[in-house]
């Protein structure tokens, strides 16, 4: 028995455990689980029980191959919410093949890999995020609607916020499960939050994304209401979005976007960075919002992304540079939206944007930033003729089509991963396309 084990198992008979979940992923970042007694974790551990493929692959075939999960000691969890006596923890697993190599499709290795990959080469990466949501009303029966649960706006308190008390208890749920809160606070829309994570490690950061909308999920119910992570559940109003900030040290421990006498104080590594991610941003776009509602958010109404650019005060951008320097210097990607597989999507924007910094070592001529067009007074796209060639793709196809051409992230995150996606997405978007939708009916069956 090895220590790792031996510590597992010491602290679940010291805490009493009686149901272990082992977390995973599957490729289109639903967070999965399997549950086992305590009596077969040894087993587990020692990486000798094997499950069903179709759990991480997502869609179930009449062909599967079997699977070894592999947990992370480091991750085992006690869930609060859960009686003490026989008590519930969560393990989160890596995926791989019954011989040892890793699965193709564990977006969790994908991540790792990159990580891995830019430390080796004096780059330490670190990713907060922003996660928004919407929590809305359910009927008796607990189904969920579209009634939001409250009719507040930005930074509202109570009792207008009407959400503070679920809130307040999502957030010390989270913290008491190790996680590190920057702020929590009502947003935009009504019904709609905002909980700030803390920058950590990208594994450990994209961990605990996945973690969260299965924690503020629990918590919402716990309170009588349902926790969406839609991207665009409500007509007239802001989309939710997982903003996700990238900042990048060097071995000395230096933020190496931070330049003072630089212009705009960005060193050429953070311009490069940039670029980059903006040189892929189409291929990003597939998996960042990986939903036909999500381009529903990307709209220039909205304090949304739009523009496939760069800004440090104009939120239509793809990517924004906040104001703070030096240590505090970072990039914020505010495309992605939070039904997105975090691990994916930080392995896309890290790897091409490492992939930016070794490509432009003299510096690259990345355009200005993006501050002067408001892009929300432009009701129609033919009036941005100018800029079409900058503007994120408008649907889930065109996103797609931009993922079969990107070399780089197919590279990242293997053939078969990207090809499955796409497969699967390209049928989403087939079957949208021959629904008869409500809209139709009310538009034309009538008058034509």
């Amino acid at each position: 028995m090895n220590q790792d084990t031996y510590e597992v198992l010491e602290k679940v008979k010291e805490n009493n455990i009686k149901f272990i979940r082992l977390q995973f992923t599957d490729v289109f970042g639903r967070l999965k689980n399997i549950a086992v007694t305590v009596e077969d974790l040894e087993k587990v551990l020692n990486r000798q029980k094997r499950f069903d493929s179709s759990a991480v692959i997502g869609i179930t075939e009449n062909r599967e191959a079997d699977i070894v999960l592999y947990p992370d000691p480091d991750s085992l969890v006690i869930f609060p919410w859960r009686p003490r006596e026989g008590a519930v923890a969560r393990m989160l697993c890596d995926v791989y093949n019954p011989d040892g190599s890793i699965f193709e499709l564990c977006s969790r290795s994908k991540l790792k890999k990159v990580v891995r990959e830019s430390y080796e080469m004096g780059y330490d990466v670190k990713i907060g995020s922003e996660i928004e949501f919407f929590l809305f009303h359910t009927t008796a029966d607990g189904t969920p609607t579209v009634k939001a649960h409250d009719q507040a706006g930005y930074c509202d308190l109570t009792p207008v916020d009407l959400g503070e008390n679920a809130r307040r208890d999502m957030v010390l749920t989270l913290e008491e499960m190790g996680f590190e809160i920057g702020s929590s606070h009502h947003e935009n829309a009504p019904g709609q939050h905002e909980i700030v994570l803390k920058h950590d490690d990208p594994i450990e950061a994209a961990d605990k994304i996945a973690t969260f909308k299965f924690v503020v999920r629990t918590i919402a119910q716990r309170h009588g209401l349902h926790a969406s992570f839609m991207p665009k559940p409500l007509i007239d109003t802001n989309g939710s979005a997982l903003h996700l900030h990238h900042s990048i040290y060097n071995n000395e421990g230096d933020n190496i976007f931070f330049e003072k006498d630089a212009k705009w104080q960005l060193s050429k590594e953070a311009l490069s960075y940039i670029k980059g991610i903006l040189d892929h941003a189409g291929a990003i776009t597939a998996f960042a919002n990986p939903l036909i509602n999500s381009y529903k958010r990307l709209s220039p109404s909205y304090v949304a992304p739009f523009y496939m650019g760069w800004s440090q005060t104009n939120r239509n951008t793809m990517i924004r540079v906040p104001s703070e320097r030096e240590v505090g210097c970072r990039i914020e990607l505010r495309s992605p939206d939070p039904a997105c597989n975090p691990y994916t999507v930080l392995a896309a924007s890290i790897k091409t944007g490492i992939d930016g910094i070794i490509k432009f070592q003299q510096g690259c001529s990345l355009p200005e930033p993006y501050e002067s067009i408001d892009f929300k007074h432009y009701t129609n796209i033919n009036t941005l003729e100018e800029h079409r060639n900058a503007i994120l793709p408008r649907n889930l196809d065109r996103a797609l089509q931009e993922l079969r051409s990107d070399t780089l992230i197919k590279d990242t995150l293997g053939e078969g991963f990207v090809q499955l996606y796409l497969n699967a997405k390209g049928k989403e978007w087939e079957r949208f396309n021959s629904f008869i939708h409500p809209w139709e009916l009310d538009e034309y069956l009538i008058h034509v």
